[in-house]
């Protein structure tokens, strides 16, 4: 029996990649100090993963952006707007990433690819873009080279790709015509080619991520899984493949994983617990099974008794020679190491385990299964801690459950149709047709973050930090008015992660200090952990909000963020569902929104970027999911009157199937992303006729190019041609808190005139 691992976070315990990447795009380091610091990283993770006992350690799962990106440049796919470019490999891969690179000037803006959610996960990946003509070609360059770094620090990997159905599944087709799942026949070679080069390298297993197995596969997926696993066993027999998927059960999907020719299959056991029942009875007799029984996803204590009982079956009845001992899934989505925690007291801590921590727990598991006395310490302290966190007095509020015992049908729902409350607002708000606004962050200068770090550390008062923070809003506010956008922001400043901010305020929340993850490339985010029952003691944001109204001669947008963004982008409890937790979550919020309004603050905007993300895998779960989602927004949305205009922000994924659960939420505006997709998402509302008013984002803020007045005009008139010019409003498509002044002053001018154009143009 063997403890395996699927994959570990790429950052680094203090965000070393992140520094370096970033270095490296502000021509402050050169390529090769970047790649000095990957590969010190890899070396460190490599060793990492052997001391803690782990047997089968993965490789390629280290990135530089996104491992979707680098499988898409591995097999060739190239769009042609950057395989032109006269520039180097590393230099093409940024420009695919972000639209700019070190070194390149380009004569026009080349928009870089679309990205969106990584299933149901916070980390965002890179969308390939396909050609109905696509060809491939394979190169193992990055693969092998990192198979070879620790060959040569006498460590063994097994080399990771994405799968290749996977890749085909999330990939993007450009033509109108045809289905990317059509192109596995002249994809297949080149992945051949690609297996093949990392084969002769030397690696005797890899591991094949195909998590589309965990989702509702269509008849050409089926058929795709089933050729190219086929093909895959003809053509290299000699290496053994082990084909993973996880974030949820296969159910209706494992006798086809289990059937394809491969040398091993992984499944999630934490989230496809009933798998394990089926599973004996589905695999072959000579299958290795790779059992994923410590949660990637989250961070408590794995209960280590309760895992070994669960897969004691499985093992009398396949026997230990074919099982490995794994995490659920890779522990990317994982902070690094619960030791470099300081700020978390001891009892919690003692709940928690981080990505290094999990490794310990999955060789725990394992040595406890072989039989191995000497952990037994280890199991000891396990179930201790265990039976501490349930026996807590921190978890439960009796105040929280009974106000949650009350909630009735008339606090979700406004009290009067949009059609009414439009004519009041317009009326309160004087705003002109396509009026303009931000998302609500402006960029966090170094002044900001040095004020935010002083004051943690103790460096200057309160009182201090506060004269700072209203300087910066003041600051914004200025530039806005002078801008002519016509809602403004305060540009939070007081905030450090959208999703942070509030929990660190609100009780049931644990912050840490070193509690990092990557959302997407060198945006790293720190999830607070919900480890109780939720309510709200204080006004978070009035205060804030007030003083930029004080400030400012036009309306400021109140800004929150919504409860299942929060619950989403949070670690969340494991005790109680995630209904419950969302729902405190709400209520907590409804209490701001209340105080917001009452200090006179005409417009709340409740972001609910994550509203996608939390949908679940397999569609027949999905409608339970969109109930609780929107009684818990409009539980927290639904206290104001009907002149208070509501706005929502949604961010990186497809609209269309969920179209009639987001028009549900009935917020007066909503503002999502549509500059990467050239305004194709609009297609989900103007098919539905979204009877509220749209503001789809006209530049990518995560492109640090500021976009012409012309390209913004082009895309409002593409929007006016499926969407009446009242209802739009014009916007970046998400907050601006990553991007630098010098190219934000530029981009909202540009955008104003785009708006003011409209006005004239389209406006009827």
């Amino acid at each position: 029996m063997l403890s395996a691992n699927l994959g570990f976070p790429r950052i680094g315990k203090n965000r070393e990649l992140k520094r370096a990447v970033e270095s490296y795009w502000a021509g402050a380091a050169s390529a090769e100090q970047l790649q000095q610091v990957a590969a010190e990283l890899r070396a460190e993770h490599w060793r990492l993963q052997q001391a803690a006992g782990i047997e089968s350690i993965p490789s390629n799962d280290f990135s530089l952006y996104d491992q979707m990106l680098d499988t898409a440049v591995a097999l060739g796919v190239i769009p042609p707007r950057f395989a032109q470019l006269d520039v180097s490999p590393l230099q093409r891969y940024f420009l695919m990433a972000r639209g700019q690179a070190p070194g390149v000037s380009l004569p026009h803006e080349i928009p870089a690819l679309e990205m969106t959610k990584w299933f149901d996960t916070n980390y965002h990946y890179l969308t390939p873009e396909f050609e109905v003509s696509q060809t491939f070609s394979a190169d193992a360059t990055k693969p092998i080279a990192e198979l070879n770094e620790a060959q040569s620090l006498g460590i063994a990997t097994r080399p990771v790709l994405v799968g290749p159905v996977t890749f085909l599944s999330l990939g993007k087709l450009r033509s109108e015509t045809g289905d990317r799942l059509d192109l596995i026949a002249s994809l297949l070679p080149a992945y051949i080619d690609l297996l093949r080069q990392i084969s002769d390298a030397g690696a005797l297993w890899v591991q094949l991520d195909e998590p589309v197995l965990s989702t509702d596969l269509c008849d050409k997926q089926r058929d795709a899984l089933v050729q190219a696993y086929r093909q895959i066993a003809a053509e290299l027999p000699q290496l053994k493949v082990m084909l993973t998927t996880y974030f949820g059960p296969l159910a209706e999907n494992l006798q086809l994983a289990a059937d394809l020719p491969t040398a091993g299959l992984h499944v999630d056991l934490v989230r496809g617990e009933a798998d394990a029942a089926l599973l004996s009875a589905a695999v072959s007799t000579d299958k290795v099974l790779s059992l994923g029984l410590v949660e990637g996803r989250n961070i408590w204590k794995t209960d280590i008794h309760a895992a070994i009982s669960f897969v004691q079956p499985l093992l009398e009845k396949l026997g230990a020679q074919r099982i490995q001992i794994a995490p659920s899934c890779s522990l990317l989505h994982a902070p690094v190491d619960l030791d470099a925690e300081t700020e978390l007291d001891e009892e919690l801590k003692s709940w928690l385990a981080f990505g290094k921590q999990k490794l310990a727990e999955v060789a725990l598991i394992a040595a406890a299964l072989r039989g191995d006395d000497t952990v037994q310490p280890a199991l000891d302290a396990n179930r201790q801690a265990i039976m501490n966190r349930h026996a807590s007095d921190r978890v439960h509020s009796p105040q929280v459950q009974g106000r949650l015992a009350w909630l009735d049908n008339s606090m979700t729902r406004r009290r009067s149709s949009y059609t009414q409350r439009r004519q009041l607002q317009q009326a309160s708000l004087g705003l002109p047709a396509f009026p303009t606004t931000t998302i609500g962050s402006f960029p966090q200068t170094g002044e900001i973050r040095q004020a935010r770090a002083q004051r943690r550390k103790g460096e200057i008062s309160q009182a201090s930090y506060v004269a700072t923070m209203q300087a910066q809003i003041r600051e914004v506010i200025q530039f806005q008015e002078e801008v002519g956008l016509d809602l403004l922001v305060h540009g939070e400043p007081e905030r450090n992660d959208m999703v942070e901010y509030f929990g660190e305020t609100l009780e049931g929340f644990a912050i840490t200090r070193n509690g990092w993850v990557q959302s997407y490339g060198s945006r790293c985010v720190k999830p607070p952990i919900i480890f109780g029952d939720v309510y709200r003691t204080t006004p978070i944001t009035v205060d804030w909000i007030r003083f930029a109204q004080s400030c400012a001669s036009k309306p400021v947008k109140g800004m929150l963020t919504g409860p299942v963004t929060i619950l989403c982008w949070s670690f969340v409890r494991d005790d109680q569902p995630r209904s419950e937790t969302c729902k405190q979550i709400a209520l907590a919020i409804r209490d701001e929104v209340a105080d917001l309004e009452t200090s006179g603050v005409q417009v709340i905007q409740i972001d609910e970027p994550a509203l996608r993300e939390g949908l679940p895998l397999r569609r027949r779960d999905w409608n339970d999911y969109l109930v609780w989602a929107g009684d818990s927004f409009r539980l927290a949305s639904s206290v104001v009157a009907d002149k208070t205009q509501i706005h929502t922000h949604m961010c990186y994924c497809e609209f269309n199937d969920i179209i009639e659960a987001i028009a549900g939420l009935d917020a007066d505006v909503i503002s999502i992303e549509t500059s990467r997709s050239d305004m194709e998402l609009l297609g989900a509302f103007v098919n539905f006729r979204y009877p509220n008013e749209i503001g789809p984002g006209v530049f990518d803020i995560h492109s640090p190019q500021a976009p012409t007045s012309e390209s913004m005009l082009r895309l409002l008139t593409k929007a006016a041609e499926v969407l009446s010019p009242a209802q739009i409003w014009v916007n970046p498509d998400c907050g601006l808190k990553t991007r630098k002044w010098d190219e934000v002053r530029p981009a909202l001018a540009n955008m104003v005139k785009a708006a003011e154009a409209a006005r004239q143009s389209l406006a009827t």
